[in-house]
């Protein structure tokens, strides 16, 4: 380490209290965290591309610093599926900081990593004050039955209305509208179900039929006067 003839020629003053860093909530623990070995925790955060035609959701487990589990939803973009495919191949195994400073193909996936990373380091993780952290395989409890990632899609017009197009149960195939004309119920085909029951071995049909379900005032009996397919009418 070179030092500058001016640094060399000060007189040298000692240094009085340690002025350790803030303690953080981790895991249960509060840490004064000085390397990236004494950084744990489990979140999630959200990241945008810079045109902001796509967004990640971007679920971490981190454990002494190392990531142990990665869980990466994206939307909006269809090329961002595939550089969630290899981001969640780079993640784990790297530290938080090879992390952050690891290219994963993706400005929206790139932007979640570093809002995930201030809120590990910080200590605002979804497991700050739970003892030994979450269990490695938590991220997948963010995803719905059949392990599909919870999404809602929605659209309407002026002059046309509304038109649910998916919700969390799953692909919405019918809305059910009463007298007024207005939305009081609607179908859905969970897409997970169905495809685990056509794995074991039912028709397509048979698995259509077994992974339809209803919302709300569904039956005529309960107001239901017409039905619409909400991408075709």
């Amino acid at each position: 380490m070179q030092y500058s003839r001016e640094v060399e020629e000060m007189v040298c003053v000692a240094k009085g209290p340690r002025h350790d860093p803030a303690p953080i909530p981790e895991e249960g623990k509060w840490v004064c965290a000085k390397l990236i070995t004494d950084i744990s925790g489990f979140t999630h955060g959200i990241g945008w591309c810079a045109p902001q035609q796509g967004a990640c959701k971007l679920t971490l487990n981190v454990k002494r610093g190392v990531i142990q589990e990665a869980l990466v939803e994206t939307i909006g973009c269809s090329g961002m599926t595939h550089s969630a495919a290899m981001a969640a191949e780079i993640l784990p195994h790297k530290t938080i900081l090879e992390a952050l400073n690891t290219d994963l193909v993706c400005d929206a996936i790139n932007t979640a990593m570093r809002e995930l990373f201030l809120q590990i380091v910080y200590g605002r993780t979804q497991s700050a004050f739970s003892d030994d952290g979450l269990t490695i395989g938590a991220g997948l409890e963010d995803l719905g039955k059949g392990l599909r990632s919870q999404v809602g899609t929605m659209y309407g017009t002026a002059r046309k209305g509304v038109r649910y197009l998916e919700m969390a149960e799953g692909y919405v195939t019918r809305l059910a509208l009463d007298k007024d004309n207005q939305v009081i119920g609607y179908e859905f085909l969970s897409l997970g179900k169905m495809t685990d029951f056509v794995k074991k071995g039912l028709t397509p049909n048979e698995a259509w039929e077994k992974a339809i379900g209803h919302y709300g005032r569904f039956e005529k009996e309960q107001g239901a006067v017409k039905y619409i397919d909400p991408r075709k009418e």
